[in-house]
């Protein structure tokens, strides 16, 4: 697996050129080869704790599934001890006590002291979103305000199709709490049009997102290429920011691998069960980014 995964990976860097003729001509946009070095902008690298997340090769995220407590403090452990996982995402939807602020904060922290020093990514991901359960707008809201003062999340991961007023409202107390937000949006059912797509996190950065993030359902590789394009076109025309994006299931599984070829800044591993379709094991997905960064830094 690891092996076919590399190939495929360097395969696809090797035929970067390739690539962008295909996506200009099926989007009728200039080549991105136009876009010289020079012109881009350098990313504003975000540093938590002892990661610096847009330098260097994608930095790994790994989610929490469990819906106990017993069963995220073993998960938070794998990745405080994994050398590969760079982030846990704490994923409250999953958990059986998800609505009550007092006792998700009381396991956050005991995450936070369970990954040895790693960034928490605090993330309810909502029913309307792909997630396991419902919530209102104005619930989210309160419920991460009561999070974000708990102190233990180092970023929030806010969707941007909440109702602004509360998107607004979140984004201004994370950012007083000295917490990151990655704004976020997601598609399990397709991938939008290109320009929707840059549309969506070129409105995330005007939210005051911290860091990007569009995740989306592929239906064929010209849709993982649409995904790949959006993600180049924001790097290099229209943000410095840390970009996260990914087209989901197994036809976008190279979406995962080749951010650095694009411009994304995090990707999302696995240990053991995933949280979303396509996510690869993060000793593979370590294996891949290296590589991919190594003759990223040879060119």
């Amino acid at each position: 697996m690891k092996r076919h995964l590399i190939f495929s990976a360097v395969a696809l860097l090797a035929g970067q050129s390739l690539l962008a003729d295909v996506v200009s001509a099926a989007t009728d946009i200039p080549s991105p080869k136009t876009e010289t070095a020079s012109a881009i902008k350098s990313v504003h690298s975000i540093t938590i704790r002892n990661v610096v997340i847009g330098e260097g090769a994608p930095k790994i995220a790994v989610p929490t599934t469990g819906s106990t407590v017993a069963q995220v403090l073993d998960q938070a452990r794998q990745v405080g001890s994994n050398k590969d996982a760079d982030i846990i995402e704490y994923r409250i939807d999953y958990l059986d006590f998800a609505y009550d602020a007092a006792e998700v904060a009381k396991l956050g922290k005991q995450v936070a002291e369970a990954v040895h020093g790693k960034p928490v990514i605090l993330t309810f991901r909502t029913e309307a979103e792909g997630g396991p359960k419902p919530i209102k707008d104005e619930d989210y809201g309160n419920l991460y305000s009561a999070l974000i003062e708990a102190g233990f999340a180092d970023l929030l991961d806010v969707e941007m199709f909440r109702d602004e007023k509360v998107v607004k409202r979140l984004v201004d107390k994370a950012h007083k709490a000295g917490v990151k937000v990655i704004m976020s949006n997601h598609d399990f059912h397709k991938t939008p049009p290109t320009e929707e797509m840059v549309s969506r996190l070129r409105r995330q950065q005007e939210l005051g997102a911290d860091v990007l993030k569009i995740a989306v359902m592929p239906h064929d590789p010209g849709d993982v290429l649409k995904l790949e394009d959006a993600t180049w076109q924001m790097r290099s025309r229209y943000t410095d920011r840390p970009l996260m994006t990914m087209s989901m299931a197994s036809p976008g599984v190279i979406s995962r691998l080749s951010g650095e070829v694009f411009g994304q800044s995090i990707t999302v591993g696995k240990i053991g069960q995933a949280s979303a379709p396509g996510q690869v094991d993060v000793k593979e997905l370590r294996a891949v980014l290296d590589t991919i960064h190594e003759s990223v830094q040879g060119n």
